[in-house]
């Protein structure tokens, strides 16, 4: 089913929706790696779905061997542009690729929720690609984020877990909240030692992109969010877990 799909395609921005806005390259990529910094394994890391790169460069300086899987061939071509032999790319979707490795780190962010067999992706982590004593850092968009739940308010989306026409046309299959993100994890074997949300977020990205060239925010602002999205996980704009290998029945 995943080469049926045209991944370049679904990285093209639409008249009213771009695959990723200067809020995700900028803002949550920065406050992602932060939360998982210290959580960290020592070693080699896996990034699925690396897109053009940018999480990647934020990634590499914790590594001693980074290996990136990227489907879409031109986001693939610009992050070999920008990395160049600092990392490894394997070009395919998640589900079909062929790695000889286990790794010490696997981070899958805003991945999950494009994939046609979310569980099935997850079981390869578990069963072929994390090493012993090794760490999955998992991370979606969340459902309950407060700019979402307002969107639905407003009559935008017709509930939280909706997926939009603009989201469906940049490959998203499906919206999860941490409770569907544990669920998916789990059924593919893996064992939660963490969870929680990174980043309170009352506004569309649209509207921080508008926001964030003006003095309207402020870094204070930004990690102002950070830290109110530890209280609140489940109003945050990303969920995520952090698993360890399991052994499935």
């Amino acid at each position: 089913m995943a080469s049926e799909r045209d991944y370049n395609a679904e990285i093209a921005d639409t008249d009213g929706h771009r695959y990723a806005y200067r809020f995700d390259l900028e803002v949550m990529h920065r406050y992602l790696v932060r939360t998982f910094a210290p959580l960290f394994r020592r070693g080699s890391l896996l990034e699925l779905g690396s897109f053009t790169g940018g999480l990647t460069a934020r990634l590499l300086p914790y590594f001693d061997d980074v290996t990136c899987v990227e489907a879409s061939a031109s986001a693939l071509a610009e992050a070999r542009a920008a990395l160049g032999d600092a990392v490894r790319f394997v070009p395919g979707p998640i589900e079909d690729v062929v790695l000889a490795a286990r790794y010490d780190n696997v981070v899958l962010t805003h991945v999950l929720e494009h994939l046609d067999e979310p569980v099935v992706a997850l079981r390869r982590i578990n069963d072929e690609w994390l090493g012993q004593g090794g760490r999955a850092f998992v991370a979606c968009p969340n459902a309950n984020a407060p700019s979402r739940q307002i969107a639905v308010r407003m009559g935008l989306i017709s509930h939280n877990q909706a997926v939009t026409p603009d989201e469906a046309a940049h490959g998203h299959r499906r919206t999860y909240s941490l409770d569907t993100l544990e669920r998916d994890v789990v059924a593919a074997g893996l064992r939660v030692v963490h969870r929680g949300g990174v980043f309170f977020k009352a506004l569309a990205n649209f509207q921080f992109d508008r926001l964030l060239p003006t003095d309207i925010i402020s870094e204070g602002y930004l990690d102002g969010c950070y830290e109110l999205g530890q209280v609140y996980p489940d109003l945050c704009a990303s969920v995520f877990v952090v698993c360890e290998r399991g052994e499935r029945a």
